[in-house]
């Protein structure tokens, strides 16, 4: 059960963190949010796209695992093998809250209750003398770079939706063993529509710093048939 609290050295300095457990909670997860920062080094391995949520309509770039709900095709016996994991994955068991005297500021919470936290093994989160570790230095740059990248990246989505290049990506895929699936809810760019681009939008684009994230993902797409050679040797039991 989660137990989030606020991170306090005079609580929490004998805690110690189990990397490896923290990660793998990740397995269950075919997908997580990603922000723009991070773009180029998840396109090495993971599609990008966007998800759009189905009762606000709100669109989140995400980075893929899995063709549906609960798969991770990067995650074998509670252990990663990709070349780069997602911020989202790397903050656990972290997140940041609201100060409670000041609602403009953060706080760094833990969440006690997951399985990853411990007392004997794991990386430790404060020294013996409560002085932050490098660890939790670490973490405190990847919650950083998450909260500040959130308003870049919803600008970006706000900017490639107002253009008209979002459409679905209507995934039918047939494996080896015949079974089939269909991936819903996910959106990539229209590339009909961005080469329709009036030269002002294209430029609008360039100098916002867009055009690369836009041809990133587009790029990344070749990593479906990477997620479906993991899942055609899945199914056989590789």
């Amino acid at each position: 059960m989660s137990n989030l609290v606020a991170l306090d050295h005079s609580i929490h300095q004998s805690i110690r963190v189990n990397t490896q457990l923290a990660e793998a909670q990740g397995g269950h997860l075919n997908m997580v949010p990603v922000v723009l920062s991070e773009f180029l080094k998840l396109a090495v391995q993971f599609p990008i796209g966007f998800a759009k949520n189905k009762d606000t309509g709100k669109f989140t770039c995400v980075a893929l695992f899995g063709f549906q709900d609960g798969e991770n095709l990067f995650v074998q016996h509670n252990q990663w093998n990709a070349l780069y994991l997602p911020l989202q994955i790397r903050r656990q068991p972290f997140f940041l809250g609201n100060s409670e005297s000041n609602e403009n500021e953060f706080v760094i919470c833990i969440d006690t209750g997951h399985q990853s936290i411990g007392a004997e093994q794991g990386e430790p989160i404060f020294d013996s003398t409560g002085k932050e570790t490098f660890y939790l230095e670490n973490i405190k740059s990847i919650l950083a770079e998450l909260i500040n990248g959130e308003a870049a990246t919803q600008a970006f989505i706000n900017t490639v939706a107002t253009l008209k290049l979002l459409q679905p990506m209507q995934l039918e895929i047939t494996f080896e063993n015949g079974e089939s699936t269909r991936v819903d809810g996910i959106y990539t760019i229209n590339e009909d529509n961005l080469n329709n681009l009036h030269p002002d939008a294209i430029n609008s684009l360039h100098a916002q710093g867009y055009l690369r994230p836009i041809y990133t993902i587009i790029t990344s797409l070749g990593h479906i048939y990477g997620l479906i050679d993991k899942k055609n040797k899945s199914l056989a039991g590789n």
